[in-house]
């Protein structure tokens, strides 16, 4: 049976789309025959990141990546984040002369100059040296593709994502009835760089309703009394909530897909969003959302979409497809010592 180690800083309890992702394509991986395998934050001490207490970084002794996986002996290394870990795995690989790959999931660059006065270009910095010595470093989408093609990535190839489309289908209003309509719906981190003031800031008529947790959950309940915070839902209730809005807003311009914008349209909830990289990639149906700069005219457009066009249109994510292209991409850890001999 090959095997596959996945090393990511990224793990449960977190619920993002890193986490999600990653074990999504492990399963459908397994179910191909691999054996799959996770190094996580969960076998050593943590602390939490300065800014995201929901994030914890690993405090892995030296040497102690590099033992657990000298012991697995993987057939594939994987190294899904740039954190703590990923950083022990990348050396233990260039050490030992083992070939593998990265993924690259979340724009740091953006991300940090949203918090700290640190330049762009010193993350990108960073990130380019962590992910040059991968063989391929898998991209979400072909704007992220461009994006760090003109930062002088190399060996990007795309990884798109999927959907349970069996969780997330669309079906009668279950919830919100006792809100004015139209129902705006938004889910995922509460946080700086996720926008989500430009979305409670919104002019559009009707009920505003937030559903996710983050450090600013605390002000925007403050600053915007009218709007519903749910916070953390997740499984059927979360699908449930899906079905109940009338459209969904991804006010992000931070993120490199966003999967909360596929599970909405696979619940037949058109969505509204900024034309920037992910919902550029994602909704290239017209039937399925709308793009534009004003945020407030694209959900106007999305209240007029049907429903079914959204489904359709979320029908094309599949986690097989996704895992195909993950597959693809992965090499024999003994690629790069036969390349040296």
């Amino acid at each position: 049976m090959t095997s596959l180690l996945i090393v990511t800083d990224a793990w449960y309890p977190q619920t993002n789309g890193v986490v999600h992702s990653l074990d999504a394509v492990g399963k459908e991986l397994e179910r191909r025959g691999y054996s799959v395998q996770y190094l996580t934050p969960e076998r050593f001490w943590t602390v939490p990141m300065p800014t995201y207490p929901e994030i914890r970084l690993s405090l892995a002794p030296i040497g102690a990546v590099r033992d657990i996986i000298s012991r697995m002996a993987p057939d594939h290394i994987h190294i899904a984040t740039e954190g703590p870990l990923g950083l022990q795995a990348k050396f233990y690989c260039l050490e030992k002369g083992l070939a593998y790959t990265t993924s690259y999931h979340t724009r740091f660059p953006q991300y940090v100059s949203a918090r700290v006065p640190v330049p762009t270009e010193w993350s990108y910095a960073y990130l380019r040296w962590f992910h040059s010595g991968a063989a391929a470093t898998l991209v979400p989408t072909p704007s992220i593709v461009a994006e760090l093609a003109e930062h002088h990535f190399e060996n990007l190839r795309i990884w798109s994502r999927g959907v349970d489309t069996a969780r997330f289908f669309p079906g009668p209003k279950s919830h919100f009835h006792d809100l004015p309509g139209p129902h705006l719906l938004y889910v995922g981190r509460v946080a700086v760089e996720k926008n989500v003031e430009a979305f409670l800031r919104l002019g559009t008529e009707g009920t505003k309703i937030v559903v996710g947790d983050g450090p600013q959950l605390p002000e925007l309940r403050q600053a915007f009394p009218d709007a519903v915070f749910l916070g953390k839902n997740h499984g059927d209730e979360l699908a449930a909530l899906y079905r109940s809005a009338d459209t969904f807003v991804f006010p992000s311009k931070t993120d490199t897909f966003g999967n909360v914008v596929i599970e909405a349209l696979a619940s037949g909830v058109p969505v509204a969003a900024y034309p920037v990289a992910g919902p550029l990639d994602i909704l290239t149906d017209p039937l399925a959302g709308a793009l534009d700069d004003d945020l407030d005219a694209a959900v106007a457009r999305a209240l007029t979409l049907p429903r079914d066009g959204a489904r359709r249109h979320a029908e094309r994510f599949t986690w097989a497809a996704a895992a195909e292209q993950f597959r693809s991409a992965l090499v024999p850890v003994a690629e790069q010592q036969d390349r040296a001999a």
